[in-house]
Order: C-alpha cells, then sequence, then structure tokens
C-alpha cells in the first residue's frame, strides 16, 4: 500500500467469548468501560460502512473448546458480523482466512479491539503490520486483567499492561486511538 491510497477500513473484534469469564482471573472490573467504548466503536462504524469482522479463540481445552459452548459472543456483543473467523493462535492471521478475505475487498486498514490487550490484539496487531496493513490500535476498546510476573513476583495492573503495549506498538507498529479519534478519520470515507 502506498501512502497515497485511500484507507479501507474493516473493525476486528477479537476473543470477545464467553469463555473468558469462565477463566479464574476474570474480574468485572473493566468491563463497563470496555463494553461502552466497544459498543461505541462498533455502531460508529457499522454507520459508516466499515465491515466488522468477530474473531473467537478456538482452544484444546476448557471453556476455549468448542464442545465447552462458550466459543460465542459475550451476551452484550452485537450478532451479525460481516464475517467470522476462528483462531487457535494468538493471532487472528494464521490458518483462518481473514488475510484473503481482507485483500478480496480492498480493506487496507485494521481498526484492532478486543480481549486481551497485550495477548491476542497485540499480536494480531504485529503480525497485520507486518503483512503492510496500516492498523488504528484502539486501548479504550480492548480488555486485560491483572497479571504477576513469573520472575518477581510483581503485579501488573490492567492499565500498567495497557500502557505497555501502547508503548510497544506506538509509531512502529500501530497509531493508537481513542474511539472518538478512529471515528472521526472515518467521516470523510463515506462522503
Amino acid at each position: 500500500m502506498s501512502q497515497s491510497d485511500p484507507l479501507k477500513s474493516a473493525l476486528i473484534v477479537i476473543d470477545v467469548q464467553e469463555s473468558f469469564p469462565q477463566m479464574p482471573f476474570w474480574t468485572e472490573d473493566d468491563v463497563p468501560a470496555f463494553q461502552s467504548a466497544l459498543l461505541r466503536l462498533e455502531a460508529g462504524c457499522r454507520a459508516q460502512g466499515v465491515p466488522v469482522v468477530h474473531i473467537f479463540h478456538v482452544g484444546q481445552s476448557g471453556p476455549f473448546t468448542l464442545e465447552s459452548g462458550f466459543v460465542k459472543p459475550l451476551d452484550w456483543l452485537p450478532g451479525a458480523p460481516d464475517v467470522r473467523f476462528d483462531k487457535h493462535t494468538h493471532n487472528a492471521f494464521s490458518d483462518t482466512g481473514l488475510d484473503l478475505w481482507l485483500r478480496r475487498r480492498g480493506i487496507n486498514h485494521l481498526i484492532i479491539s478486543g480481549i486481551r490487550t497485550e495477548q491476542c490484539c497485540e499480536t494480531t496487531n504485529r503480525v497485520g503490520a507486518d503483512m503492510g496493513y496500516t492498523v488504528d490500535y484502539v486501548t479504550e476498546a480492548t480488555l486485560t486483567f491483572l497479571m504477576t510476573h513469573a520472575g518477581s513476583g510483581r503485579c501488573y495492573s490492567a492499565a500498567e499492561i495497557k500502557a505497555h503495549t501502547e508503548l510497544v506498538l506506538a509509531q512502529r507498529f500501530a497509531r493508537i486511538v481513542t474511539v472518538d479519534q478512529c471515528l472521526a478519520q472515518l467521516t470523510p470515507l463515506a462522503a
């Protein structure tokens, strides 16, 4: 993609699935703000004609297996995405068909949102950037949880993890944007 190519966007909603509330680290602390941001982003993208892509993680055990019945959207996530892909890795591209689907539609700009900020969202962002996509990372429309460093025992808050993700992605792999900044850039595209 050259600098003069217009952006054609897709919203990528990663792993916003019932599997996560079944996990021991799940907490509702940041869910209301995440839900509000993601719903605003999703509605704004749909209003601008931006396709919405749902990605779900399918694992080999526990609540991430298809047999568990939890590999489905959280009950508040609007249904009817333009397309759904199931993944088996931390990024949404490997063996899913996502790249082919995007390229066939001329999409060159990804808007990343979902669960978990520093894992599947960040990894998808990095892979997408390496594949030549322009990426907007909408941190407020991502969710993560407290993590403890295995070596030091130090606990990192969700806010610290989000700040670190922004630090390592900004100006290298993505443009870090708010929901409002993301949607504002889409307005001229519909004209």
